[in-house]
């Protein structure tokens, strides 16, 4: 079965340790390069004008994803889920790795900042388990980063939404979905991550994975109670 959880070198209170004030600052460093900017697909962007996601919508932005999704281009969940979408059917190769979402996040100042925060090294990333470079990767190639975050590390990334006030157990259209294939409750237990394409209303969701089945991007339906919980980017409605 391929592998989903990228496990760190670290030990558990190094691990901790390493979280605080985390928070927002992890997800809004510099893209790293011109080259990754312009490699972002060409999304149907909604008005300038358009409102940010119920979270703060009606409201003063109050939290740090809510303010920095203030500085960024207006981006529905609509739109991430398309652009998931046509990942779909990308394949890691032999060794488990080998796809853009490896090389793009090699390449990114993010890895610098996970190895030092882990350990090994940026090149042990070239076949790593791949599900939360996924994620990653999509949120950079929507330009909402800061509001999606970017890690390696499954935990850790479900922790940055938790640490930033965006993490719940409603699964709506667009918010990364963690995983414990064990159907655990504890963040420190996840196994996978992916994002929610819709609430089937019967105990099951539909998502949008990397790093699943024979390693692919695909489609799947998965029972609620694998669900650890959920992180929240902040949308355009």
């Amino acid at each position: 079965m391929t592998k989903h959880r990228l496990t760190p070198t670290l030990s558990a209170p190094r691990v901790a340790s390493a979280l605080l004030g985390a928070c927002v600052v992890l997800a809004t460093g510099s893209v790293g390069s011109a080259a990754l900017a312009d490699s972002r697909p060409a999304l149907n962007t909604p008005p300038a004008d358009a409102k940010v996601s119920e979270v703060s919508q009606n409201r003063p932005a109050s939290t740090p994803l809510e303010i920095a999704a203030e500085r960024l281009p207006k981006v529905s969940a609509a739109q991430v889920l398309d652009l998931a979408a046509k990942q779909i059917g990308v394949r890691e190769n032999s060794q488990g790795g080998g796809t853009k979402f490896h090389s793009w996040y090699m390449s990114s100042p993010r890895a610098k900042e996970t190895v030092a925060r882990d350990g090994g090294s940026i090149q042990g990333y070239a076949n790593a388990p791949w599900c939360a470079m996924f994620v990653s990767w999509v949120g950079e190639m929507a330009g909402i980063r800061p509001t999606m975050g970017w890690d390696a590390y499954t935990v850790t990334h479900a922790k940055w939404f938790k640490n930033n006030q965006h993490w719940g157990t409603t699964p709506t259209p667009g918010a990364v979905v963690y995983f414990d294939w064990a159907g655990g409750k504890d963040l420190d237990g996840i196994d996978h991550v992916g994002f929610v394409k819709k609430d089937n209303g019967d105990g099951t969701i539909t998502t949008i994975e990397g790093n699943t089945g024979n390693g692919n991007v695909e489609q799947r339906v998965r029972p609620t109670s694998q669900v650890v919980g959920y992180g929240y980017p902040v949308y355009a409605d």
